[in-house]
């Protein structure tokens, strides 16, 4: 039987929201899109989790009952086997006493005559051993069933309350960018501005030199990863065109022939464990506490990834995203 699969939620905060604010300043306008859209990403991650999370358990349940009517069946054939074994032990179709006169009368001594009883009993013995047997593993079993089924319940209410205040998050950030989108082709120079002095990160992509990675696999992963630069940034989505952030990595590695879960989280799970000097194009690297984005190294201090929305697919040190809480080698 599978092992269950757990999501632990962490409430955000900020998470559930008011009424959205009205911007008083250009500075705000860009800031309260920037917050929405980062506590957007955070809860679209944790919804990715738990629809990955759902997909397990739902497993989980095929496999258990699957195994209850593997068992069901076996116990009913072992039922049928002990009845046939009782009616020809015992009565042979004429009653108790005449099919053992009849082993009597077909024994050639009394010893001959005790061990066939003896070895009748030990068959109809053996096969109500293995039925009991059998009869408790269909019990476990429906008990396995029972407790799967109970939780592909939670993670299904998990992703029904998660996707509820996603869709919340959603509005609001449309909300903000309506006000940002108000300000004037001035106003939004200035933000910009601002935001490059304040990071310092070019808006535009950067450029970056053909990385060299040290497989074969790897180089793929890496090779489709940036051939996506300048694509949408979509919550929820996993390529061709538009992608969040475990959606690009998961995209990528999967051109390698290795198959991630559309989760940062997740991901942050696989593969093993890298220092920042060890690290090679290829290798993700993950941020925040809970881990709510993803990227990958492509060489040189700088990273691939999907950031945020109204962000495209993009190249930028790895350092942009403030401190890096783990990074991780898949191939």
């Amino acid at each position: 039987m599978g092992t269950t699969a757990a999501l632990t939620i962490t409430t955000l905060p900020g998470t559930a929201t008011a009424d959205p604010t009205t911007a008083t300043s250009p500075e705000q306008a860009a800031q309260l899109v920037a917050e929405a859209s980062s506590r957007l990403e955070a809860v679209s991650e944790q919804v990715n989790e738990a629809r990955e999370t759902l997909g397990l358990q739902e497993l989980a349940v095929a496999a258990a009952r699957q195994e209850v009517e593997e068992a069901r069946a076996q116990l009913d054939s072992l039922d049928g086997q002990l009845r046939q074994v009782a009616r020809s032990a015992y009565t042979g179709g004429a009653g108790e006493g005449l099919a053992t006169l009849d082993l009597l009368m077909t024994s050639s001594s009394a010893e001959d005559f005790v061990s066939s009883l003896t070895f009748l009993d030990q068959i109809a013995g053996h096969t109500t051993g293995v039925l009991a047997e059998v009869s408790d593993a269909a019990d476990e079993a429906a008990q396995a069933e029972a407790e799967a089924a109970e939780a592909e319940a939670a993670a299904r209410r998990t992703l029904e309350d998660l996707s509820g205040q996603e869709d919340q998050l959603q509005a609001d950030v449309a909300e903000y960018q309506q006000q940002y989108d108000r300000l004037s082709a001035a106003q939004q120079a200035q933000v910009q501005q601002a935001q490059v002095a304040r990071t310092g990160q070019a808006v535009a992509p950067a450029a970056v030199a053909r990385p060299v990675a040290a497989s074969g696999s790897a180089q793929v992963a890496v090779d489709t990863a940036l051939a996506q630069v300048g694509d949408a940034y979509v919550w929820g989505a996993s390529g061709p065109n538009a992608f969040d952030c475990s959606g690009l990595t998961q995209y990528a590695y999967a051109a390698a022939g290795v198959s991630l879960p559309h989760s940062s989280r997740m991901q942050a799970q696989m593969g093993t464990a890298v220092s920042r000097a060890e690290l090679q194009p290829g290798d993700l690297l993950f941020y925040y506490s809970p881990i709510s984005h993803v990227s990958m190294y492509v060489g040189n201090g700088q990273m691939v990834h999907a950031s945020t929305s109204g962000q495209p697919v993009k190249v930028v040190s790895i350092d942009s995203m403030g401190g890096i809480t783990a990074m991780r080698r898949i191939l």
